[in-house]
């Protein structure tokens, strides 16, 4: 009995433990899809869905001729709209918001439409030319139709 205690329970408890740190962590999940609707034309919208894929997203994009039904439909309001719309795990993400920015809306689930970052602003993704950056917000648009600043990117000068 001696030898039980003394000797085994002591290396049955070591190899035990080794066991479970040998296990690997559990994978990620993958990131959701993220379509792309976009003029024909547009090259910033192709360099955005290049941000995106960048950061782990799977892009399909859809050159469509006229946006507007498009927006309609996925709820942007009037005046928050830019050069592409995408549409991403149930909502929509309008502009040039940065990858971050999606992972962090598909993290917290908030009760909204979606994403919008109006305009093109210098140095957001896609939009990238040199050092400067223009500061920007990126806009949660409630289901109600409400917006509240979700981040502030700052700028350079």
């Amino acid at each position: 009995m001696r030898l039980l205690t003394t000797i085994i329970a002591p290396l049955l408890f070591v190899s035990l433990g080794a066991c479970a740190q040998e296990l690997p962590p559990p994978a990620p999940e993958p990131l959701p899809l993220v379509t792309v609707y976009k003029s024909p034309a547009c090259g910033c919208c192709l360099a955005w869905a290049d941000h995106m894929r960048s950061s782990g997203f799977p892009v399909e994009i859809r050159d469509v001729q006229d946006l507007s039904p498009i927006k309609a439909e996925a709820g942007v309001p009037a005046g928050m709209g830019s050069c592409h719309t995408a549409l991403v795990a149930g909502y929509f993400v309008e502009g040039h918001v940065p990858a971050e920015d999606v992972k962090r809306l598909l993290a917290e689930k908030p009760d909204a439409l979606g994403l919008a970052v109006p305009g093109m602003p210098l140095g957001s993704p896609g939009m990238v030319q040199g050092e400067r950056r223009q500061a920007y917000e990126v806009v949660l648009v409630a289901r109600d139709g409400s917006t509240s600043v979700f981040t502030s990117h700052p700028g350079t000068q």
